[in-house]
């Protein structure tokens, strides 16, 4: 069901559940002061008739018998019965109270407090009246014709007026639905407009403020995301395509003159060296893509970690493939509360390249000595932090860095393809820590790491 339809539903029953508890509420009211005002009749009418017939009259069949049936019936098949202590009929004028007996009603007039009874169409009321020492009960029953035909013409209406505000219900909450999807529906308009070679289109915000503009605000975020994403991509395509294209040629080159320049061995060996030196070059560039490719996945196993012990598995690397580097580690305090160090959740093996790719940076594009510091940023937050002494980067590269393929001016004649940082960047971020580079040309860099220290269960 579209949302246009279960809005205007939600709306229409809604609404409608509030105008017939009102509608219910005026019926009942209506209903009870109707009751009321005819008890209230029939209780004086009851009383009046007592105070006549039994105080003034005294009983007195003779008296009795000279009332005739206009003097007292005044109400629609109206009934007045005068009983004795004994329940006997002393007086009756009117309709009877058939089919029940009259002592179902006698029995329940017990106090001074009038008692009310429904008979059918009619209605009553019964009293217990004092005179001379003796007890009479008084009934007095008659039907509120008037009441009733005024009750049917409140029913009409209200059904009538029911009905109408239904249809009335029904339209404005259409109106109101289709001015509340408006913005949504030229929001729609405008996103199926953009594809992905439009991608730098955007959607009207509108005040800024409400639900539907925070919704384009969103898009737009998204948007622009998408957008670097493919820009990104694009980047990658083509430094890749280069990546690939110089080696592939200098390997096709290499072959063709030895093929037909090579007539002795030692020729041909020597080609041969230099194909193979290419093929290298190929192999490291598609392991650094495959590399690449592999930190996005999020699948990867986590388990508690000592990050010290990547750390110095790194080290020990570093300083195999660069014998004669001076590489320091150091340790800041420990804060008092931590009781098991340098612990965090993640993939030992990733770290290690991590720190290792860190390490082997520093040191390639540094002559002097690398430090690096680990420690906590605060209790919950693991620091690593690796300054080297080399020629530094500039702004403008720093804002490159990180995308996959991009050399520097300072790396361009430095054996490698761009991918390190990227990996790291991203090997970091999915274990949801931060890797940040600050650098000055000829004052160094130093790269920080922040990780998520893992926290003691009790």
């Amino acid at each position: 069901m579209l949302i246009r339809n279960k809005l205007l539903l939600r709306f229409t029953l809604l609404v409608v559940g509030i105008q017939l508890a009102l509608s219910a509420f005026i019926y009942y009211f209506s209903s009870f002061s109707r009751e009321q005002r005819y008890y209230h009749r029939l209780e004086g009418k009851a009383v009046l008739a007592a105070r006549l017939l039994i105080r003034r009259a005294n009983l007195d069949t003779a008296v009795l018998r000279t009332f005739r049936r206009a003097d007292l019936l005044t109400m629609h098949q109206e009934y007045i019965g005068i009983y004795d202590e004994q329940n006997q009929l002393v007086y009756g004028l009117g309709k009877s109270l058939r089919p029940l007996p009259d002592s179902v009603y006698l029995n329940q007039i017990r106090s001074t407090r009038p008692a009310h009874f429904q008979l059918g169409g009619r209605e009553g009321v019964g009293i217990l009246y004092q005179h001379q020492g003796r007890s009479y009960r008084v009934l007095l029953v008659g039907q509120d014709v008037f009441g009733a035909r005024e009750f049917a013409k409140l029913r009409l209406l209200l059904l009538v007026g029911n009905l109408g505000a239904l249809v009335l219900i029904i339209l404005a909450g259409w109106y109101f639905t289709d001015q509340a999807l408006r913005p949504i529906a030229r929001v729609v308009r405008q996103v199926k407009r953009i594809t992905a070679s439009n991608l730098s289109r955007r959607v009207a915000e509108g005040n800024r403020r409400d639900e539907i503009a925070q919704l384009a605000i969103t898009f737009n975020e998204m948007l622009s995301g998408l957008e670097q994403a493919f820009e990104s991509q694009k980047s990658f395509l083509s430094h890749a395509s280069h990546e690939l294209r110089t080696p592939l040629a200098n390997l096709l080159g290499t072959l063709e003159t030895s093929l037909a320049y090579d007539h002795d061995l030692s020729e041909a060996r020597q080609s041969t060296a230099s194909a193979m030196e290419e093929i290298r070059r190929l192999i490291a560039l598609t392991n650094d893509l495959l590399a690449l490719a592999k930190a996005d996945d999020t699948a990867f196993r986590r388990e508690p970690v000592r990050l010290d012990e990547c750390v110095t598995q790194a080290l020990t690397l570093c300083k195999t493939k660069y014998p004669t580097r001076t590489i320091r580690l150091d340790f800041d305090d420990l804060p008092e509360e931590v009781e098991d160090p340098f612990m965090v959740l993640g993939n030992a093996q990733l770290l290690t390249t991590v720190v290792f790719n860190l390490l082997d940076n520093a040191c390639k594009y540094s002559a002097g000595a690398v430090s690096s510091t680990l420690g906590y940023a605060d209790s919950a937050t693991l620091r690593l932090t690796i300054t080297d002494a080399g020629k530094g980067m500039s702004p403008a590269e720093l804002t490159h860095v990180f995308e996959p393929l991009y050399r520097g001016e300072s790396g361009r004649h430095m054996p490698g393809h761009g991918l390190g940082l990227p990996i790291t960047r991203k090997i970091v971020q999915r274990h949801g820590g931060q890797l940040t580079l600050a650098s000055e040309p000829g004052a160094g860099t130093t790269a920080t790491v922040l990780l998520a220290a893992m926290q003691e269960v009790g």
